[in-house]
C-alpha cells in the first residue's frame, strides 16, 4: 500500500495503462448485491484515503461544514414494455432506453431476430412500429397512443432492475433515489440511493449543502469496454441538464472555499462536461460523451461518493483516474471485507480527485 504521509492520504501513484484489461478485476457472483439493504444509509461506507470501514450514515462527520453535495436527480423509467407482434402474434419485449423526441425512441426488443423495419408491435395502451433493422438488439421506434406517451409508459411499463440483480425488490421505488423527480433514466444514479431523509436532514444540520443536475442514465454506462485499449473505445452520449441554482450552489461553495462532492459518477460527468474555468460550472443543457481516463485533470469536482464497478467498465476507468493505481488496493479490500457490489451494494467515499 502507497505510504501515507502525516495527517494526509496516501500519496498517489498515477495509473498509466491504457490496456483494458489492466482494468480488469476478479468479481466473485456472491460480491453482487441481491437484496436492497434497509434502511438505505445502513450500507457500508469505505473511506478510500484511509481503508477505514464506515456506515453511509456516518457520512455528516466524514464532510466538511460548507461542503455542497451534488446529486443526480433523475428517475428512472418504467421503461419495460410487453406486447406482441401484429402480424404474427408473437410475444415481444420492448426496453426504452432513450426518447430522441416526441415519437422516436432507442429502444432494446427481445427476441429481435425477425424484428425489421415496419414491424408492427401491439404494446397495450401504445402501438409501436419499428423504424430500423436491429443492432445487437437495439432498434428505434416509434411510438404512439392516445394522450401523453410518458404517461401510458408509466401506466403499463415496470421499471428495469439490472440484469446481475436476481433478488427480490417487493417495492419498485427502492430503484428510485429520494431526490428523482425528472424521469429520463434507463437505469438509476445508484450512489444516490444511499441517502434517506432522515440523513439528508442530519446533514443540512451539519452544514452541509445540496444542489442537483440531472443526466439521463443510459444502459451502455455499465457495459464492460469491447475494445483492447481504452483509447479506442467510443464513449456513448447521455442527455445532462445544469440548473442555474446548482450553477449558483457551486459558484457559492468556490467563494466560501468549500468542497464539491459528487454524488455518484453521472454527476461527475455532468459537472466535469459544464466546467467554465475556475472550478465553477456553467447552465445549460446537451449531451455528454465525456470519458475520465487516468491523467484527466478534474476543473470542478473536488470527492466522489461512488458504489463498486463491474470490472474493465469505463466506471472503474473513472475511478483509477482519481485513485491512481490505489483503486485496485481498495477494491481489494472491498473484496476481502465483504463489501457488497454493484447497483445495490455499498459505496466508497473518494475525499480527493486531484482536482487543482
Amino acid at each position: 500500500m502507497p505510504a501515507t504521509g502525516p495527517g494526509g492520504p496516501p500519496s498517489l501513484e498515477r495509473v498509466t495503462s491504457r490496456a483494458t484489461a489492466d482494468y480488469h478485476y476478479d468479481l466473485p457472483p456472491d460480491a453482487i448485491a441481491q437484496a436492497a439493504i434497509e434502511p438505505r444509509d445502513a450500507a457500508r461506507l469505505l473511506v478510500t484515503a484511509t481503508l477505514e470501514d464506515r456506515r453511509f450514515s456516518d457520512l455528516p462527520d466524514l464532510l466538511h461544514p460548507g461542503d455542497l453535495l451534488v446529486v443526480n436527480r433523475t428517475r428512472v423509467r418504467a421503461a419495460r414494455l410487453h406486447g406482441v407482434k401484429v402480424d404474427s402474434g408473437g410475444a415481444v419485449e420492448v426496453l426504452l432506453i432513450r426518447r430522441r423526441d416526441s415519437e422516436l425512441w432507442e429502444a432494446l426488443i427481445k427476441p429481435a431476430r425477425r424484428i425489421r423495419p415496419g414491424t408492427a408491435l401491439d404494446l397495450g395502451a401504445l402501438r409501436a412500429e419499428v423504424r430500423t433493422a436491429p443492432e445487437r438488439g437495439m432498434v428505434v421506434i416509434a411510438l404512439q397512443g392516445d394522450g401523453d406517451i410518458e404517461e401510458a409508459v408509466a401506466r403499463i411499463g415496470t421499471v428495469p432492475l439490472p440484469p446481475y440483480f436476481h433478488g427480490e425488490l417487493p417495492d419498485p421505488e427502492r430503484y428510485q433515489t429520494v431526490f428523482a423527480t425528472t424521469v429520463g433514466s434507463a437505469a438509476a444514479p445508484t450512489a444516490g440511493l444511499h441517502f434517506t431523509p432522515e440523513l439528508l436532514a442530519r446533514l443540512e444540520a451539519h452544514g452541509i449543502r445540496r444542489t442537483a443536475v440531472e443526466l439521463e442514465v443510459g444502459l451502455d454506462t455499465f457495459r464492460p469496454i469491447a475494445v483492447p485499449t481504452i483509447d479506442d473505445h467510443v464513449m456513448h452520449r447521455e442527455r445532462y441538464r445544469v440548473p442555474a441554482a446548482a450553477v449558483d450552489a457551486v459558484a457559492a461553495a468556490r467563494h466560501r472555499g468549500s468542497r464539491v462532492i459528487a454524488v455518484g459518477t453521472t454527476v461527475v460527468r455532468t459537472l466535469e462536461t459544464a466546467a467554465a474555468g475556475g472550478g465553477v460550472v456553467r447552465p445549460g443543457a446537451g449531451e455528454s460523451d465525456l470519458f475520465v481516463t487516468p491523467g484527466y485533470r478534474f476543473e470542478v469536482v473536488d470527492g466522489v461518493l461512488t458504489n463498486f464497478h463491474a470490472p474493465a467498465t469505463t466506471l472503474v476507468v473513472m475511478v483509477a483516474a482519481m485513485l491512481g493505481e490505489r483503486w485496485r488496493a481498495v477494491y481489494r479490500h472491498a473484496l476481502d471485507a465483504g463489501y457488497r457490489f454493484l447497483s445495490f451494494g455499498d459505496a466508497m467515499y473518494i475525499e480527493d480527485t486531484g482536482r487543482r
